[in-house]
């Protein structure tokens, strides 16, 4: 039933990575597969659904995010299977941009009126249009309310939420459409660009570094992992799959908590960085300010929704003992960071299926280094974003606050330019990115002081597991993956992509 159709070919992503020619580590988060003889050269080449056995193969890959459908080889879904759902509070002028430019043949576009204060406006914006409605809410229920009174109108299979802010053409639902070639995928997003604006250096880094912008390579979304979420400015959606729709009651990060329940009721969620819509963003600087520390605001609610998903970083004790001996600055920070590389190593030689000590000690290696670049720069993360308001505390208490603030800082600059390219000068990029993690951490802080919690500002300790992965000669099947192993990243924040997942 949830099989991927015959003739369909998937490609492995460039993220994936040999190990030998048995394993691969890739995904979404990372895992460990181990195939049988021939199979490396099978999916090198891309792999054709023909049967039982490789269909069960390439959805396995492909939900896991180690590999990605080849849309050329699938068929598409018509438009008129799908209804446009906008909602809008004021902003008519966007509204009217919107409905201009989404494609025809749709079967109906439902524009939901969140009591806005002028709704003649409205109206008037739809005046005259062929399929389209109006639905307006007699009190300001917020987005997610204004979506589910759209979503109970639905009548199609699918359905595009769009704000009024947004320009998306058909080229690219066209193209959306085709993922759900995959019948277990239950919602796919494209890449929200910027549109142009009047040139502002704050313009400039929203464009390159904006919350909505989930970058440049496609994934499947999964907590904890690159793309930990996906934003409602605009996603396309299998209506059956959504039940009740939007957490009403949350005003801001209910596009965060549905894509987790979804996710976690076993749904299939992806990120389509080739398809590009865009998005009038925030040039302004007290409007830009506003909505990231709004962002933040939505950190506890989450956790009260779903725990230690929302934790802003994870970390297994040998990568915490790891960060708090660099922190220390101690004589004796350096063995002790060495002794918990060690320990994660050992761990994961214990643990990794193959069967020859040497080449599992290599593997080992490769895997602990990775976790311990990716701790680190969960640390730094934490110290600029989350935590500024303790870096701060600790910098005005004495010089090794000082040091670990201002190396956090330098190595964030370093990073966030290695990430993406960017055309300001590195004095006004890092002023930005400060400003955004200043607002987007208050934001957090502010919801844990109304929610008297701090559980959205706590690391996720995570214990390893003590079980080996299974696998060996033994075990090996000609095509199907064997055991997986791996460990989580850090999750989303809601506004800023986490690093790359970090086995161990």
């Amino acid at each position: 039933m949830n099989a991927l159709p015959r003739g369909a070919i998937v490609r492995l992503d460039d993220r994936s990575r040999w190990l030998d020619d048995s394993t691969l580590v890739g995904g979404a988060p990372a895992r460990l597969f181990r195939f049988g003889a021939g199979v490396r050269e099978l999916l090198e080449g891309g792999l054709e659904v023909t049967d039982g056995n490789r269909a069960a193969l390439a959805a396995t890959l492909v939900r896991a995010g180690a590999a990605h459908l080849d849309l050329s080889t699938v068929q598409g879904i018509e438009r008129s299977e799908v209804t446009v759902v906008v909602p809008v509070h004021g902003r008519a002028a966007p509204l009217t941009r919107l409905l201009d430019a989404l494609p025809s043949g749709c079967a109906e576009v439902i524009v939901v009126d969140d009591a806005s204060p002028d709704p003649v406006a409205l109206h008037a914006a739809i005046a005259g249009r062929e399929h389209h409605r109006l639905i307006r809410l007699a009190t300001n229920q917020g987005p997610a309310a204004a979506r589910n009174a759209g979503l109970a109108q639905v009548r199609t299979r699918f359905v595009l939420f769009v704000d009024s802010d947004v320009v998306v053409g058909g080229a690219a639902l066209d193209h959306l459409l085709r993922h759900f070639a995959d019948p277990a995928l239950a919602v796919v997003a494209p890449r929200v660009c910027a549109l142009p604006s009047a040139p502002s250096w704050l313009g400039r880094y929203e464009e390159e570094a904006s919350a909505l912008d989930m970058g440049t390579r496609s994934a499947v979304v999964q907590p904890r992992t690159p793309v930990g979420w996906l934003p409602s400015a605009c996603w396309l959606a299998r209506v059956e799959t959504l039940g009740a729709g939007f957490d009403p009651q949350l005003r801001v990060a209910e596009d965060v908590d549905l894509i987790w329940r979804l996710v976690a009721a076993g749904g299939s969620v992806r990120y389509a960085a080739e398809v590009p819509v865009h998005h009038e963003h925030r040039v302004q600087w007290g409007a830009w300010l506003e909505r990231r520390f709004r962002y933040g605001t939505g950190a506890t609610p989450l956790a009260q929704r779903h725990g230690a998903t929302v934790a802003p970083a994870v970390l297994t004790p040998w990568t915490a003992t790891l960060l708090l001996a660099v922190a220390a600055q101690r004589r004796w920070s350096l063995p002790v960071a060495v002794l918990a590389c060690a320990t994660g190593a050992i761990q994961l030689w214990r643990r990794l299926p193959e069967p020859q000590p040497l080449a599992r000690a290599r593997q080992a290696g490769a895997l602990t280094a990775r976790g311990a670049a990716t701790a680190l720069e969960q640390g730094v993360s934490l110290t600029v974003r989350h935590a500024w308001p303790v870096a701060v505390l600790g910098a005005a208490l004495g010089p090794r606050g000082r040091r670990v603030a201002l190396a956090a800082l330098l190595a964030d600059a370093v990073l966030a330019r290695r990430r993406r390219t960017t055309s300001l000068d590195p004095a006004r990029h890092l002023l930005a990115r400060r400003a955004d993690d200043l607002a987007y951490g208050a934001g957090v802080w502010w919801s844990a002081w109304q929610g008297r919690s701090v559980r959205a500002l706590l690391p996720d300790l995570v214990l390893p597991t003590r079980a080996r992965a299974p696998g060996g000669p033994a075990a090996r099947s000609s095509l199907r993956p064997e055991g997986r192993a791996g460990r989580r990243s850090r999750p989303p924040a809601t506004g800023r992509t986490p690093p790359a997942p970090t086995p161990g």
